[in-house]
C-alpha cells in the first residue's frame, strides 16, 4: 500500500514551484517535481493551495477536502516519489466531487504520472 505526505513547509511549496512542470485545466493547477528524500521513496507528497480568491473558509475547506479526497481514492494509480501541489482555481469553488476528480486524473495523466 502506497502511503502519502503532506506538504506543509513554504520552502517545499517554492521549491515545487520552481523546479516544477506544470498543467492547469478549468478548475485546477498542478505542479509536480521528483521528490528527493532518498533512493528508495515510495511515498508522494502532495500540497494543496487554494487562495481567497476561491471563496470563504468554508468553500476553501470543502475544496481542499474534495482534492484530498479525488488522490487518495486514486492514490495506487500514482506513480511513487512525486511532490505534487495542486492549487485550485476559482471555479473550483462550484465544482463537484466528480468534476474535481476528472480534473485531477486529467491533470495526473497530462504529467504522465498515473499508471
Amino acid at each position: 500500500m502506497k502511503f502519502s505526505k503532506s506538504l506543509k513547509k513554504n520552502w517545499r511549496f517554492r521549491e515545487v514551484y520552481k523546479n516544477g512542470k506544470s498543467y492547469a485545466n478549468r478548475f485546477l493547477v498542478m505542479y509536480v517535481t521528483e521528490n528527493n528524500a532518498d533512493s528508495s521513496s515510495n511515498f508522494n507528497s502532495l500540497g494543496i493551495t487554494v487562495s481567497k480568491k476561491v471563496g470563504n473558509s468554508v468553500v476553501r475547506h470543502r475544496v481542499t477536502r474534495l482534492i484530498k479526497e479525488s488522490y487518495r481514492l486514486h492514490e495506487m494509480m500514482f506513480n511513487s516519489g512525486l511532490n505534487i501541489v495542486v492549487v485550485a482555481r476559482a471555479s473550483a469553488s462550484e465544482a463537484s466531487f466528480k468534476e474535481i476528480e476528472s480534473a485531477v486524473l486529467h491533470l495526473a495523466k497530462l504529467h504522465k504520472i498515473k499508471n
